[in-house]
C-alpha cells in the first residue's frame, strides 16, 4: 500500500482500517442480530460518506473490499436471515454499489454466476435472494444477469425436480416476482417459465398425498432439500402471484403464442388470492400482491367488489399493515383498481381511437360495460361501505409519497358520488385531503391537483360549519385556489377542476368575512382571470363567488369601490355579465351588483357605460325569472339612494333609459310580495325628490 501523508491521508487510512475491521467482525459467527445490524449500519455509513469524499479526490475505501468481503455482505441477503438483517444488508449493498461503481457491478456479476455454476441448493438460494434484493437498486445490472442466455431456461428443470427444496423454490419465485417489474424481464419469464409456473399452481392435491407415501429407492437429495415430491402451499401461492403479473403482460398480442391456451385464467388466480386472504392470514402479502395485479381486469374487480367479506378482509389487512410497507402499497393498489373511473375523452380522442381500431382491423371498439361510470360508482359505494375511509385517514398520517398518491386517488373516486360526500367529510376525508396536499412536494403536481379537486367536490356538497369544527376553514383555501387555473401540463384543457374549485370557494365565502378576506388575499388574481372565460359555466361560477365575496364591505371596497382603473374594469366586466345570454350568469352578476351598488364609485362606474342603466333595467323587464326582476329592482333602489351628484346622475340616466316604464312592467309581472315591495320602493325613489 502506498505511503499516506498529511491529515487527509491519515483520515483515509483510518477509514480503510475501520472498513476492514467491520468486515472482520461481520465474518465472525455466532453474533447476535442486533450486533450484526449495528455493524452493517456503520459500514453503510462509511460507504455513503466515501462516495462524497471520493468526488473530492480522496482514495475510496471500496478498493479494500475484495470478493470475500462482498460475499460476506451479500450472504446477509439470504432469505434465511432475519428480516431486519436483510433490510440493513440491502442498504449496505446499495451504498457499496454507489461507492465501487463499475468494479462493484463486476464483482456482483461474478458472484451471481459463480453461485449459479456451483449448483447446490444453498448456492441457488443465495444467488436468487441476492438478485431479488438488488433488482430495485440496480435494475439494469440485475436485468442483465437475469437475461443471461440459458439462465431462465435452466429454472424449469430445477423447479421440476422430483425432490423439492422449498427454500430454493421460494427464493426462485421471489426473484421472478421482483423481476416482473421490468417489462423485458417479464416477457422473458412469460416465454421460458409460464408452463412450469402453471404446473405448480395446478398441482393436484391427490397426487401430492400419493407422493407422500411413495418410496423411490433411487432418490437422491442434496443437502438442504426436503424429502417431498410436491410443491408447498406457499410456493403455489407465490407462483400464482407471478402468473398474475404475466397475464396482463401477455395480453392478446403475444408475439410467440403457445399452441395451448393458458390453463390458469386470471379469474382462477383471483379466486385463489381471495381464498388465501380469507383462509390463510399468514400469507396475506402474497394474496394482496396477486390481487393488486388481478384487479386490473374488469371482471375480477367486479367479482371482488361483490364479495363483502373479502372487501372487509382487505380493509382489515390495510388497517394492520405497517406504514410505507409493500402490504400497504399492494392493498391501496387494489382499492385504486376497484374505484378507478375511465378517463374522460374528448371527441377528437374518441375519433382517433376509432380510427386506430379500424387500422388494426378490430372494427368498432366496444366499451367494457363493467368499466362504465355506473358500474364504477357501484363499486365505489361498496368499497366505502366496507369502511375504507377511516383506515385511509390513519395511513395518510405516515404515508410515503407513493401511498399518499394512491390514497388521494381512492378518495377522489369516492367523491364522484354526491351521496357519499357528506359521509366522507364526517369520516375525516377533508382533513386527509388538506394534509396530503400540504405534505406532498410541489413536484407531485398531479397528485396535489387531484387532492384539491376531491376536496372541492366534498366542499360543494357539505355545510362548512359542520365540516370545519376541528380544522380551520382557511386551510382549505390554498388547495382550492391552486386548481382555479387549468393544468398547464395537461394534454387537453380541462375546466372541470376550475369550475368545482369556484363552487367550493363560493360555499366557503358564504360563511364569514375572515374567510372572504382569506380567499381574496390568496387567490384573487386567478379568480379574476376566470371572469373572462369563454366557458359559460365557469363565468357563472366565478360571478357567484364574487357575489359572496362582496358581502364583505371591506373586500367590496378594495376590489370594486376604490375608484382605480382596475376597479372600473371589474365593474365593466360584471355589468357585461349581467347582460349575458345565460340566465344563471345574469342572475349571479345581478346579485353581485345588488351588493356593490351601495358604493358611490360602483354606481358611477355603471353609469359611465353607455348601456349601464339599460342593462340594469333589462333585469327588471325579464319575462321569466322573478329572481332577476328582484335583483334589478334592488339595484335601481340602491343607485338612487345615494346623495348629491351620484343621486342626480343615477336618476337622470335611469329616467332617460325608461326606468318608470321598466319598473311598472316589473311590478305587473311579479307575483311575489317581496319583489313587488322592492319595485315599489324603487319607483318611489325614482319619482321622488332627494
Amino acid at each position: 500500500m502506498a505511503a499516506v501523508t498529511g491529515s487527509a491521508g491519515a483520515e483515509s487510512l483510518g477509514r480503510r482500517d475501520q472498513t476492514l475491521l467491520l468486515f472482520a467482525r461481520l465474518m465472525e459467527g455466532g453474533k447476535e442480530d442486533d450486533e450484526t445490524v449495528a455493524d452493517l449500519g456503520k459500514l453503510t455509513k462509511l460507504l455513503n460518506e466515501d462516495a462524497d469524499l471520493a468526488k473530492k479526490g480522496e482514495p475510496s475505501v471500496a478498493s479494500v473490499i475484495d470478493n470475500d468481503c462482498l460475499d460476506t455482505i451479500l450472504c446477509y441477503l439470504d432469505m434465511r436471515q432475519p428480516d431486519i438483517v436483510r433490510a440493513h444488508a440491502t442498504l449496505c449493498t446499495s451504498a457499496y454499489l454507489k461507492a465501487a461503481g463499475e468494479d462493484g457491478s463486476k464483482k456482483i456479476t461474478d458472484f451471481f454466476h459463480s453461485r449459479i455454476r456451483r449448483g447446490t441448493y444453498d448456492d441457488y438460494i443465495v444467488a436468487f435472494c441476492v438478485a431479488a434484493s438488488i433488482f430495485p437498486i440496480v435494475p439494469d445490472l440485475t436485468s442483465e444477469l437475469f437475461l443471461t442466455e440459458g439462465f431462465l431456461s435452466s429454472l424449469g428443470p430445477l423447479m421440476r425436480r422430483k425432490w423439492k427444496s422449498r427454500k430454493v423454490e421460494t427464493a426462485c419465485l421471489e426473484m421472478l416476482n421482483t423481476a416482473c417489474m421490468q417489462p423485458q424481464c417479464r416477457e422473458a419469464v412469460h416465454k421460458y417459465c409460464v408452463d412450469w409456473l402453471e404446473e405448480i399452481v395446478d398441482q393436484d392435491p391427490d397426487d401430492a398425498v400419493k407422493a407422500m407415501h411413495s418410496v423411490d429407492s433411487d432418490a437422491h437429495t442434496q443437502e438442504g432439500s426436503v424429502a417431498l415430491r410436491w410443491h408447498s402451499q406457499h410456493v403455489q401461492n407465490l407462483a400464482a402471484v407471478v402468473l398474475a403479473k404475466l397475464r396482463p403482460a401477455a395480453g392478446d398480442q403475444d408475439p410467440e403464442p403457445r399452441i395451448q391456451s393458458a390453463t390458469t385464467s386470471i379469474e382462477d388466480l383471483s379466486k385463489r388470492f381471495t381464498k388465501m386472504l380469507v383462509e390463510d392470514p399468514e400469507h396475506v402479502q402474497s394474496s394482496v400482491e396477486g390481487l393488486a395485479y388481478a384487479t386490473i381486469q374488469s371482471k375480477v374487480k367486479e367479482e371482488l367488489a361483490q364479495d363483502k367479506d373479502s372487501l372487509k378482509r382487505l380493509v382489515k389487512a390495510l388497517e394492520s399493515a405497517p406504514p410505507k410497507s409493500p402490504l400497504t402499497y399492494g392493498a391501496l393498489s387494489i382499492f385504486v383498481n376497484l374505484t378507478r373511473y375511465q378517463p374522460v375523452e374528448t371527441e377528437e380522442q374518441k375519433k382517433l381511437k376509432q380510427l386506430k381500431a379500424y387500422a388494426n382491423a378490430a372494427g368498432k371498439l366496444q366499451a367494457d360495460p363493467l368499466n362504465d361510470d355506473a358500474q364504477v360508482a357501484e363499486r365505489c359505494k361498496r368499497v366505502f361501505e366496507a369502511g375504507i375511509t377511516p383506515v385511509l385517514v390513519t395511513h395518510c398520517k405516515n404515508g410515503s409519497v407513493a401511498s399518499l398518491s394512491l390514497i388521494i386517488s381512492i378518495i377522489y373516486s369516492l367523491s364522484m358520488t354526491p351521496a357519499l360526500r357528506g359521509q366522507l367529510a364526517q369520516q375525516g376525508a377533508v382533513r386527509l385531503l388538506i394534509g396530503a396536499w400540504a405534505a406532498l412536494p410541489e413536484k407531485e403536481d398531479k397528485a396535489r391537483r387531484t387532492a384539491a379537486q376531491a376536496l372541492a367536490r366534498i366542499l360543494i356538497s357539505t355545510n362548512p360549519a359542520l365540516v370545519f369544527r376541528q380544522t380551520p376553514q382557511s386551510a382549505a383555501i390554498r388547495p382550492l385556489t391552486s386548481i382555479i387555473t387549468p393544468d398547464p401540463n395537461a394534454e387537453t384543457r380541462d375546466l372541470l377542476p376550475t369550475f368545482e374549485a369556484l363552487l367550493a370557494l363560493t360555499n366557503l365565502a358564504s360563511t364569514d368575512n375572515d374567510t372572504r378576506r382569506s380567499i381574496v388575499r390568496t387567490g384573487w388574481d386567478d379568480i379574476e382571470e376566470q371572469l373572462f372565460s369563454s366557458n359559460t359555466r365557469v363565468s357563472t361560477a366565478v360571478v357567484e363567488l364574487i357575489c359572496n365575496l362582496v358581502q364583505s364591505p371591506e373586500e367590496a371596497m378594495t376590489l370594486f369601490g376604490d375608484g382605480s382603473p382596475r376597479a372600473e374594469t371589474r365593474i365593466k366586466v360584471v355589468l357585461a355579465l349581467a347582460d349575458a345570454e345565460d340566465e344563471k350568469t345574469r342572475s349571479a352578476a345581478g346579485g353581485a351588483l345588488a351588493s356593490l351598488t351601495g358604493f358611490d364609485a360602483v354606481v358611477r362606474g355603471i353609469l359611465a357605460q353607455p348601456r349601464g342603466a339599460g342593462i340594469v333595467l333589462d333585469l327588471c323587464r325579464d319575462d321569466a325569472n322573478e329572481g332577476l326582476r328582484h335583483r334589478g329592482a334592488v339595484i335601481v333602489h340602491n343607485m338612487i339612494s345615494h346623495e348629491g351628484d351620484v343621486y342626480k346622475l343615477a336618476r337622470e340616466k335611469l329616467l332617460d333609459a325608461g326606468g318608470v316604464e321598466a319598473l311598472t312592467e316589473c311590478a305587473k309581472k311579479s307575483r311575489t310580495g317581496e319583489v313587488v315591495q322592492a319595485v315599489v320602493h324603487a319607483l318611489e325613489a325614482l319619482l321622488g325628490e332627494n
